[in-house]
Formats: C-alpha cells, structure tokens, sequence
C-alpha cells in the first residue's frame, strides 16, 4: 500500500518520471491489438456543462468527439469507435462508464471543455486518474463530477461520495489504478499534440474523476481549453478549433495504438498502376504510413499509383507521382482528408532526397 501513496503522492513529478519509460511498444499486457475506443463527449442533455458567451461546452465537446471518430473510422478501420452519446442527451456518469466496460474497449477518451472565474487562463490539460495535488486539479475534478447530483439516487448509485467535500477524494489515494502507467503514456501523447497548436500547455495532471474511477481500462479525461476566456471560445467554436483539436486527439490515439501492439492497420486501396518511369528524374510522392507487413495491407486507391517502398524492416506505403513540388502538394491536401499524417518525400533517378534538395533542382531547370 506504501508504494501505490507514494507514487500518487508526487503528481505530476511521478506522470514525468515514468513518462521516460516509453521508449517500445507496450508489452506488459498480452499481444492483443488496440481494437475498441471508447469516445465520451462530456455533458450533454439537461448538463450543459461550462457556458459561454455564445456556445456550451456539452455541443464543442460533441462536435470534436464526432470528428475524432470519424478521423478514426476512416483512417483505421480496424478499430471500432463506440460513443457515450453522439446526440445532446444526458449520460449519467456511471453509465458511460458502464457503456466502455460492456464492450470490453482498450480505450476510454473522456472530452471535455474547461471554465475558470478569472477569464484570462487558457490552455490544454490533459487528466489520468489519481489523487489531486492542488487546488486547481480539486476545483475542476468537482466541477466535472457535480454532474452526479443531476441524477437519481446519486448517493447510493456512488456510495455517499459528496462532489463538493474534499475529504471524499481520499479514496483516490487509496486506489490502485492497474491502468494507470497506460492512461499516462495516452495522456502525455495527448497533450503533446495538442500542444503542437501553439496553445498554452497546462500539462498532465492528476485528480479524482468519477467517470474514469469506474472504468476497468486505461483513461484520460481531456479539457480541450477553457471556454470561459473570449480568444479560446472562438477558437474553440470555429470550424478550424474542433478539427485542429479533433485532429490532435486522432494523431495521440495513433501513436498510442501502434506502442500499443505495434502495428498500424491503416487501408489503402489501389486502382492506378505504378507509374514505369518514376526513376527517372524528380519525382514527389506522399507517404501515408508505415507498416510492418506490406502483405497485410489492402491496396486500392483512387488518388494515384500506390508503391511500397522498403528500408530495413519498415514498409512505407507511398502515394502518387508528382513532377513538382506545387503538384505534390496539391495531392497531400487531397489525402489528408483521408490520411491526416500523410507528408511529401521526393526522389531523383529513383534514389530518395530530402523535399529541401528537390526543390532546389526544381529552381534549376
């Protein structure tokens, strides 16, 4: 019991130091590939979550779960995406937990949008189980669990647990989150990304969530940013917010599910032939991915010829035959709406250069 305190007792020291740790896909659990996400856009319903101005956190957070489920399904069929609630309907918590939990997921994504008094605070954090440390992780872990008061039979449904009393979250302290190294590795990866949006980076934290208290896999609770500061509201009800932010999350899930079970299962279709004279000359193609087993992959793609190309034990699965730069990426727009990870490489006479070099020969013709 001595080690589970104390390795909760540090916080976010603790999240830092076994965030090192990571460095091969995870193997501690059995061989199983990452097959089921549970998505959870928090709210919903009579819960209208933080307000603001002009939008509700419960209608952003549904926004971003949807396209973050759509980027999944299209970019990694084999995983299937199971959502709390994909309309505004209100979800008591433990039932969402209960939803992952019944269908066995790998997976529980929590989407939340942040609040504060003073309007000036800003910025992405990302949440894993635990005891909080500090007033701030306290005030937002009773914000989001107060939720339960909106239910019936709340106090015996979660066993007395006041949302409002901070002696009630001494049971975190007490708690041994068997996924907690893994909730961690998904939470760091989500906040790097979402970081990668020059946004403020309010880190990974530790606090007592309901929601991820009652779930039996690994979980992080996500605040997209804080709705309650003008800039962030925009940012967070435009267009451009929810897919920069959805796009962010999808990219996190990625990296998490190919650590996972070290592979990635994206499909790619073929339906135009490799093109006879691509080692001649400048020529820019766009990688889609990297796969360990190129006879795995299902090829039949209508953006343009599809080539495997091999470098040691890694398969890249590459798209199109662009003759200039402009052209190339004119097509990387194209696939990304499929691909968000795709990126331009070039060739000259069939041995690959960096994008940098091609364009210089491109400038000397």
């Amino acid at each position: 019991m001595n080690r589970i305190i104390s390795r909760v007792t540090y916080g976010l020291v603790t999240i830092l130091t076994l965030c090192t740790t990571y460095t091969t896909p995870i193997s501690a659990q059995s061989r199983k590939t990452l097959s089921k996400v549970i998505i959870d856009p928090g709210h919903g319903g009579k819960d209208s979550g933080a307000p603001g101005k002009k939008v509700l956190e419960k209608d952003i957070v549904l926004d971003v779960a949807k396209r973050l489920g759509k980027l999944i399904n299209d970019s990694i069929p084999s995983v299937q995406t199971i959502f709390t609630r994909d309309k505004d309907v209100f979800i008591p918590l433990d039932e969402r937990a209960n939803i992952a939990n019944r269908s066995g997921a790998d997976l529980f994504i929590s989407i939340h949008a942040n609040a504060s008094t003073d309007h000036n605070i800003a910025g992405a954090e990302t949440y894993v189980l635990g005891l909080h440390r500090s007033k701030d992780n306290l005030e937002v872990a009773q914000k989001e669990n107060s939720v339960i008061v909106m239910e019936d039979n709340y106090n015996s449904k979660y066993e007395g647990f006041d949302p409002n009393d901070p002696e009630s979250y001494i049971i975190f302290e007490l708690m041994q989150n068997r996924y907690l190294d893994h909730s961690i590795m998904m939470a760091i990866s989500a906040q790097g990304e979402m970081t990668q949006l020059q946004r403020e980076d309010r880190g990974v934290r530790q606090a007592g969530f309901l929601v991820l208290r009652e779930t039996s896999m690994p979980s992080v609770l996500v605040e997209l940013g804080y709705i309650s500061n003008p800039n962030e509201e925009k940012y967070l009800s435009s267009d451009k917010g929810k897919q920069d932010l959805a796009l962010s999350l999808y990219k996190a899930f990625k990296s998490y599910k190919e650590r996972y079970d070290g592979s990635n299962d994206v499909q790619i279709v073929r339906n135009e032939p490799v093109k006879t004279d691509e080692n001649k000359g400048l020529c820019y193609r766009v990688q889609v991915c990297t796969v360990s087993d190129p006879k795995k992959v299902k090829i039949n793609n209508k953006y343009g010829s599809v080539k495997i190309i091999t470098e040691g034990t890694k398969h890249k699965v590459t798209i199109g035959y662009e003759q200039t730069y402009d052209d190339a990426q004119a097509l990387l727009e194209k696939i990304k709406t499929e691909y968000p990870d795709a990126f331009i490489i070039a060739f000259f006479d069939g041995e690959k250069i960096s994008v940098r070099q091609a364009k210089k020969k491109e400038i000397k013709k």
